[in-house]
C-alpha cells in the first residue's frame, strides 16, 4: 500500500482533479523546483506545453487558469477561491507573472502557455500518460536553465516523468511502511481476518503508522499531539466531512447559471426546494435527497469552488452524498453513533479506493468515467455497508456490484467542462452505490465476481476503449449534441 487516505480525498478546487488540480500542483513544484535550485532569479522565461487530453479539453477544465497560479504560488487546497479571477486578471492585463509570488517574469499566455492538440504525449515516439506537460525555464539570454515532464494521473495525484517511469516498474518495492500492506481486495480480506479486524480498523492502523509521513497533506485539525494517534486520523477525516458539508451547503443554497458557456442552470437548489415543500409525501424523497447532494456538490465543481476529491473532482459528489443518506436517512440511535459510523464509512471507501488506484486508474483520461464515477460508486457502496456494519465480505460484494454496473462507461464532457453529462451522472453514481450496498447486504452465500477481477477488468476496458471516449471531448455526447 502507497496511497494514504488523504491522497485520495484531497481538499481542492473545482472543475477537475486531473485537469485543474494535478496542473495547479505540477507548476507549483516546478516553481519551487527553481527556487530550491537557486535557479529562481535567472529566470526571465517559463514556457508550458500541454498534451494530450490537458491539451483537447484544459481550457474547459480551467487548466490554463491553474498553471498560472501554480507558478504563482498557489496550492490547490490553499488558494482562496474568491480571489481567483483577480489574481489572474493581473496576470493577464499586465503580460507578468509572479514566480512563487516573489520573482517577476514576463508571461504572454498566447506565447508561453501553448495547448498541443494534435500531439498526445510530450515524446511523440513514446506512450505514457495521456495527461502530458512540460515545464521549461529560460535565462535571460534565452538558455534553457531548467526543464521537467509531470503526469496529471488522476485525483490531483502528479508524477514527474522519472517517477512515471519508476510506477511502471511492476518490481518498484513499496516505499511506505505499514502494519497491514494489501495490494488486493483478497489480501485485504484475508489480512483483515486474520487479525480479527474490520476494513475499516486496519486502514487505521495503516494511516496511524503513516502519521508522521511529511508527503501526505492532511487537512488542518483542531487536533493536538496530545490526543492519541488515532483520535488525530479521525479529526482529520471529519474536517474533510466538514468540508464535504460546506460544499452540499453552498451547492444547495446558489441558484444561476454555469460558467462556461453551455448555459447550464444550477439545479440542485430548485430540486431541494421541491423536496422541502412537497418532498415528505414522496416514498422515494430519500433517493431524490441524495441526488440533490450529489448535483450540489458537483455543481459547485463546476463552478470552480472549494470541493475534496473524492476520488476526483469529477466524481466529487458521490461520496458526500452517500454520507449525507447515512447520516438523515438511516437508524443509528445516537450522534455519536452516527460520527463512529462516518468514520468507517471514509476508512473503507479509501480502502477501496487504494485498490483501484494502484492496481488500475482513477484517471478519466486513461479509463473513461468507469474510473471516476464508476470508483467512486465502488467505494461508497463498500463504505455504506461499513457504516451500517455490514461484514468484510458484504463490504467487498457491494464494491464490485457497483464497479461491475459502470464498466464501459465513458468520459465524453460536452464542451470540455464538467457539466454534462457529469453532474447528473453523480447523481446517478449515489444512487447505484446504496443500491449496490443493499443487494450486498441481503445476499448470504458467496458470488461469482471478486472486487479484484471486477478491478482488472474495469482498467483492461479502459485500456481498450478509443482515446476518443476519454475526456476528449471528440466523440460521444460532446460531438454528438452539436449535431442535435
Amino acid at each position: 500500500m502507497n496511497t494514504s487516505l488523504f491522497e485520495l480525498f484531497k481538499i481542492g478546487i473545482g472543475p477537475s482533479s486531473s485537469h485543474t488540480v494535478g496542473p495547479m500542483r505540477a507548476a507549483l513544484r516546478f516553481a519551487r523546483q527553481l527556487a530550491s535550485a537557486n535557479l529562481l532569479e535567472q529566470t526571465a522565461k517559463v514556457n508550458v506545453d500541454l498534451y494530450g487530453s490537458l491539451a483537447l479539453t484544459g481550457h474547459g477544465h480551467g487548466t490554463d487558469r491553474a498553471i498560472l497560479l501554480g507558478l504563482s504560488g498557489e496550492a490547490p487546497d490553499t488558494v482562496d477561491p474568491t480571489h481567483i479571477e483577480t489574481k489572474l486578471s493581473v496576470i493577464r492585463t499586465t503580460n507578468t507573472l509572479n514566480l512563487l509570488a516573489r520573482h517577476p517574469i514576463s508571461f504572454i499566455e498566447a506565447e508561453h502557455l501553448l495547448f498541443h492538440r494534435n500531439q498526445m504525449y510530450p515524446d511523440p515516439a513514446v506512450t505514457t500518460h495521456p495527461n502530458g506537460m512540460r515545464f521549461s525555464a529560460f535565462d535571460a539570454a534565452g538558455t534553457l536553465i531548467a526543464q521537467d515532464i509531470f503526469y496529471s494521473i488522476g485525483g490531483g495525484f502528479i508524477l514527474a516523468s522519472a517517477e512515471f517511469e519508476a510506477q511502471q516498474n511492476t518490481q518498484a518495492p513499496t516505499t511506505r511502511t505499514v502494519p497491514y500492506p494489501f495490494r488486493s481486495a483478497a489480501q485485504l480480506l484475508a489480512t483483515a481476518e486474520a487479525h480479527n479486524l474490520t476494513i475499516a480498523e486496519l486502514l487505521l492502523a495503516n494511516e496511524v503508522a503513516l502519521l508522521n509521513d511529511p508527503t501526505i497533506n492532511r487537512p488542518q485539525t483542531s487536533s493536538t499531539e496530545s490526543q492519541s494517534p488515532e483520535a488525530q486520523i479521525k479529526a482529520s477525516i471529519l474536517t474533510l466531512w466538514q468540508t464535504m458539508q460546506s460544499c452540499t451547503t453552498r451547492g444547495i443554497a446558489t441558484e444561476g447559471i454555469l460558467p462556461g458557456g453551455l448555459n447550464v442552470r444550477r439545479r440542485a437548489p430548485r430540486l431541494a426546494h421541491r423536496l422541502q415543500t412537497e418532498g415528505s409525501k414522496d416514498p422515494l424523497a430519500p433517493l431524490d435527497w441524495v441526488t440533490v447532494y450529489a448535483m450540489a456538490v458537483n455543481e459547485e465543481n463546476a463552478a470552480g469552488g472549494r470541493v475534496v476529491t473524492a476520488p476526483t473532482n469529477g466524481a466529487a459528489g458521490v461520496i458526500p452524498a452517500i454520507a449525507h443518506y447515512y447520516i438523515r436517512f438511516t437508524n443509528e440511535a445516537t450522534a455519536q453513533d452516527k460520527e463512529a459510523g462516518l468514520i468507517r464509512y471514509f476508512l473503507t471507501a479509501a480502502a477501496i479506493g487504494i485498490l483501484y488506484k494502484e492496481n488500475a486508474s482513477i484517471s478519466g483520461a486513461e479509463v473513461g468515467c468507469q474510473g471516476e464515477v464508476g470508483v467512486a460508486c465502488s467505494m461508497a457502496a463498500g463504505g455504506l455497508v461499513a457504516a451500517l456494519n455490514g461484514t468484510n465480505a458484504q463490504v467487498e460484494h457491494a464494491a464490485e456490484i457497483a464497479m461491475e454496473h459502470n464498466l464501459g462507461m465513458t468520459c465524453d464532457p460536452i464542451g470540455g467542462l464538467v457539466q454534462i453529462p457529469c453532474i447528473e451522472r453523480n447523481g446517478m453514481g449515489a444512487v447505484k452505490a446504496i443500491n449496490a450496498a443493499r443487494m450486498a447486504m441481503h445476499e448470504t452465500g458467496d458470488h461469482k465476481l471478486s472486487l479484484d477481477q471486477i478491478i482488472a477488468t474495469m482498467y483492461q476496458t479502459g485500456l481498450d476503449m478509443q482515446s476518443r471516449y476519454k475526456e476528449t471531448s471528440l466523440a460521444g455526447l460532446a460531438l454528438n449534441i452539436i449535431e442535435c
